[in-house]
């Protein structure tokens, strides 16, 4: 599979105290990835207001999210967009594109700690990094959606997931979105990437858009992630999980997010991991 990377290094999505850490992960990220086939979208140098949304720093979020849409409609004909982060929050418009992009529905396979699906009125931080995939589900300014819902639940795999608020488990109860927990995925049998695709197939797509965030990792597995939760996958669990994901249905995008390491040098430390899940999603 032929690959443009589009790097975006946001922080303001993000709760954490670390933020700010999240350039630097994407920088790191992109210095070894190939410069032929990366661009970087410009972030906002100010926080941003939430402009009465409930979300915080709304107003940069929607900048990047405008130019991130712009950066993939460049991209290179023919080749599959892989978003390098920043937060989570920069797949929203990455899975927007890629959705809008096909006439058949598109399943979205979330691998992440946490399932992402606040409101801005449950939410306990107000950060968007908490919401994007209830936004992608239609909740959220219309600034973002158009008014429109972008992914429908039935279309939506939660995988690796495994820390719930309980507004978030009420919500999901009240849902039909399928969920492969850390716990079935780590198994270490096979059965649990057999688990997830069945739970792909059920969804009646033929094509994926695929998003890590790499705190669905076990915290012995990396370092450099700030909202670590236990009992996570390891890199092998994962990257087995992508690859047989691929096998059987179309890519048609791919995210990568939530990288901030310690210290920019101590990046190198958790970078051989990151670049096995890479090529999981390109190869």
């Amino acid at each position: 599979m032929s690959a443009t990377f589009v790097v975006v290094p946001q922080w303001q999505g993000s709760s954490s105290s670390r933020a700010m850490r999240l350039i630097d992960g994407a920088e790191a990220i992109r210095g070894d990835l190939p410069s032929a086939a990366t661009r970087t979208v410009e972030i906002p140098a100010g926080a941003g207001e939430s402009l009465e949304t409930g979300i915080l720093r709304f107003s940069s979020i929607s900048a990047v999210a405008e130019a991130l849409d712009a950066a993939l409609d460049d991209t290179v004909p023919g080749t599959t967009p892989v978003v390098v982060g920043g937060d989570c929050g920069v797949e929203f418009a990455a899975v927007r594109h890629a959705v809008a992009a096909r006439s058949e529905p598109v399943a979205v396979v979330w691998f992440d700690a946490h399932p992402d699906i606040h409101s801005p009125e449950t939410s306990p931080t107000g950060a968007f990094h908490d919401m994007v995939v209830r936004a992608l589900l239609g909740e959220a300014p219309e600034e973002l959606t158009g008014g429109r819902r972008i992914v429908a639940p039935e279309h939506l795999v939660l995988a690796g997931t495994r820390a719930f608020d309980d507004a978030e488990a009420a919500y999901l109860d009240s849902t039909s979105i399928a969920v492969v927990g850390a716990d079935r995925l780590g198994s270490g049998s096979g059965s649990g990437s057999e688990a997830l695709v069945d739970a792909v197939r059920a969804t009646g797509a033929r094509s994926v858009y695929i998003h890590v965030d790499l705190d669905v990792l076990d915290p012995a597995e990396i370092s450099g992630i700030t909202h670590p939760e236990p009992f996570g996958l390891t890199v092998a669990a994962l990257t087995d999980a992508v690859r047989a994901v691929r096998a059987e249905f179309e890519l048609v995008g791919a995210g990568i997010t939530e990288f901030a390491p310690n210290a920019p040098d101590a990046a190198v430390d958790d970078l051989p991991a990151i670049l096995r899940i890479v090529s999981a999603l390109v190869r």
